[in-house]
């Protein structure tokens, strides 16, 4: 793969269907224009340094594996495997299935049989209880013909990147290609159909309205927990709440890393891809908000009859792109954009599965893993087994219904790993400073060192106020102490590393 692919893979694995819909919740969490732009700026800045500090690792280990193989050389191997655990486990596998039933869904827009409760075989459901800060249970298990869809598209999915990264490679340039065609479509139609009301309503004369709601002592109410009490919050905490929705739209950037062993020229391609692909979703993502807010006032009432009175806020479904359709092309608006969000979804599936299976590879090569993860296809030189083990937990977990659940742990864990990731960026200056790097991190240390700031100071903050998603997000993580324990009894895990050029070759 080259720029143009590696690019395809960092900016298809990113857009996927958050930019449509996480809109609404974090407008009801801020009240405020500014600040909901303010939280996608912050989300940028963070996602931004991320990808240029990685850029510097990526450059220095072009290996299949990525993160994991960073995380296991700075920090030491139980590092390495706890984030390929619970990237198996839950980040990268659940967010599979989290998309699949996205696309599902959207494709109900046009054959209306697909639908979460249309069942084919119902097994039953599992009632609601309360763990700690958890709420666990009431989910539906069994096969509806909406996860039958998702499966049937992970499947087919899955199926064509056993047959080479080549053609993986040239279905995720065509699909992330379309999609940021259809993301630029909904700016535009934005601008066009752009509301004299909605733009009152949010700007205001001399951009008064903007601003509203966002000073330095505005106090923002916010619930402790599932059920806990009301705490009045300042403009610096607030924010950090919602990143849970904003980086969790832009994550997965870090997948093109788990490719590396594929990428012509890594040392120059990898950098520049992280680079390239960050900024322009993440500019195309504010560009969105701002559209969003032309068309819609923020602020709306939950129960009004019209687009205009339910705002972003209260957008139908949360579906606040679908409500800028509409608003454009009425009747045809929710098929047009649904159509937008079905090549979206397919896109981000491709490139999840594509990038994933190269960590489980790259794990089994290390003795972390199962073994028949670490081999590869004589045929295609691809993780074959990797892929379809991949895929059997992916689709389990559509069949169970637990993903959603799941993914509101995800983005406290992912954040604590890409601290120590970048941590180790200044482990790895001290610890070998002799060692080859192509590409150095723009802004080394400010900009890293911001980065782990900021991310900690989020970190913190859903620690107090939103430990529903943090607690079971380290319980998570955690789980994979004694698992790899098990894995590090016959003596080889706990032993591996980058010191040899056989190694580096593999």
């Amino acid at each position: 793969m080259g720029l143009f692919s590696a690019t395809a893979i960092v900016m298809g694995s990113m857009i996927g269907s958050g930019i449509f819909i996480v809109p609404a919740d974090m407008s009801r969490t801020l009240g405020s224009p500014a600040l909901l732009i303010l939280a996608w700026l912050v989300t940028a800045v963070m996602t931004v340094i991320g990808a240029l500090s990685y850029g510097e690792l990526a450059a220095m280990m072009p290996q299949a594996g990525g993160q994991y193989v960073y995380l296991r050389e700075a920090l030491g191997p139980i590092w390495g495997f706890l984030y390929g655990w619970t990237l198996f486990l839950v980040i990268q596998t659940g967010t599979i299935a989290a998309v699949g039933m996205a696309f599902a869904k959207f494709l109900g827009v046009f054959w209306p049989g697909v639908s979460d409760r249309r069942w084919l075989w119902h097994i039953g459901h599992v009632p609601a209880w309360h763990v700690g800060p958890m709420v666990l249970g009431n989910i539906q298990i069994g096969l509806s013909t909406a996860n039958l869809a998702a499966i049937v598209v992970i499947t087919l999915l899955t199926l064509s990147n056993t047959r080479g990264v080549k053609l993986g490679a040239a279905v995720q340039n065509i699909f992330t290609s379309a999609k940021v065609i259809a993301l630029l479509g909904v700016v535009v139609v934005g601008m066009v159909a752009r509301s004299a009301t909605a733009i009152a309503a949010n700007f205001g004369s001399g951009w008064h309205q903007f601003w509203a709601n966002s000073g330095w002592h505005t106090a923002h109410a916010l619930q402790v927990g599932i059920g806990g009490p009301t705490a009045y919050v300042g403009v610096l905490t607030v924010i950090a709440v919602v990143q849970v929705g904003s980086l969790f739209s832009s994550d997965s950037w870090n997948n093109v890393t788990f490719t590396a062993g594929e990428i012509r020229d890594p040392r120059r391609n990898l950098p520049l891809s992280l680079a390239i692909g960050t900024s322009l979703v993440l500019l195309l993502y504010i560009a969105c908000n701002f559209v969003y807010l032309t068309v819609l006032p923020l602020r709306g009432d939950p129960v009004a009859a019209t687009l205009a009175g339910r705002g972003v806020q209260f957008a139908t479904g949360d579906r606040v792109a679908t409500a800028v359709m509409q608003s454009a092309f009425s009747g045809t608006g929710a098929k047009l954009m649904a159509a937008v969000i079905l090549v979206s979804t397919f896109g981000c599936m491709n490139g999840l599965l594509l990038a994933g299976a190269r960590v489980y590879y790259a794990m089994s090569q290390d003795g972390l893993f199962f073994k028949s993860a670490g081999r590869l296809s004589r045929r295609t030189a691809t993780p074959v087994s990797s892929l379809w083990m991949q895929w059997s937990w992916a689709s389990l977990l559509c069949l169970s219904g637990s993903y959603s659940q799941l993914l509101d742990y995800v983005i406290f864990a992912v954040l604590v790993f890409y601290v120590l990731t970048i941590s180790g960026l200044f482990v790895l200056r001290r610890a070998r400073p002799e060692a080859d790097r192509p590409y150095k991190a723009v802004g080394y240390p400010l900009l890293p060192a911001l980065y782990i700031v900021l991310a900690v100071w989020i970190c913190g903050v859903l620690l107090r106020y939103k430990p529903q998603f943090t607690w079971p997000g380290l319980f998570l993580v955690l789980s994979g102490v004694p698992v790899y324990a098990l894995w590090t009894r016959s003596g080889r895990g706990g032993q591996v590393g980058l010191d040899s050029e056989s190694q580096n070759a593999e």
